[in-house]
């Protein structure tokens, strides 16, 4: 009898506390002021989704042949009218993928599938974003998501400090 074996597909790993407060903190100073100077109002700055969402899609992708989750940026038109809220404000679409082996490595293609006669990609958007909608509404005491993170100041030049 002959045994094949899977090939991991694991590249990402569990990252300590410091770890998630540094990147987070290098996209304020980074990313994340520019968009608000740019939108005039605080972008989001996380996404959230239950569990129940998730696993509901994981079984999706699954039914579909899928093997992973590519997390795409996005941002909302400025005229977004299914949510004001989210307006201008940046997202995360994650989109089904299946992993295939080419002679350069391994690929991560999107999946498409046939919804009423016509290809659609395999995509789940419109989680809660934060801000707006941090559940403790932004304060910075840590009692709400986006509050816990911490107080970063930003040297803006001629333009002062930005507390973000």
């Amino acid at each position: 009898m002959t045994t094949i074996q899977k090939k991991s597909l694991n590249v990402g790993k569990f990252v300590k506390t410091a770890h998630v407060d540094a990147v987070i903190r290098n996209y304020k100073k980074e990313r994340w002021v520019h968009n608000i100077a740019r939108l005039g109002r605080e972008d989001s700055l996380s996404v959230w989704y239950s569990v129940e969402e998730l696993e509901s899609l994981l079984g999706t992708i699954k039914q579909h042949g899928g093997d992973g989750v590519k997390l795409y940026f996005g941002a909302y038109p400025l005229d977004y009218a299914e949510n004001p809220a989210y307006a201008g404000r940046q997202t995360i679409v994650l989109v089904a993928t299946k992993s295939r082996e080419t002679t350069g490595g391994t690929t991560n293609k999107d999946i498409y599938i046939t919804k009423e006669g016509a290809s659609e990609i395999l995509a789940y958007n419109a989680g809660r974003i934060c801000p707006p909608f941090c559940g403790g509404g932004g304060s910075i005491d840590g009692d709400s998501e986006w509050g816990a993170l911490g107080l970063t100041l930003v040297k803006q030049g001629d333009a002062g400090l930005l507390v973000v």
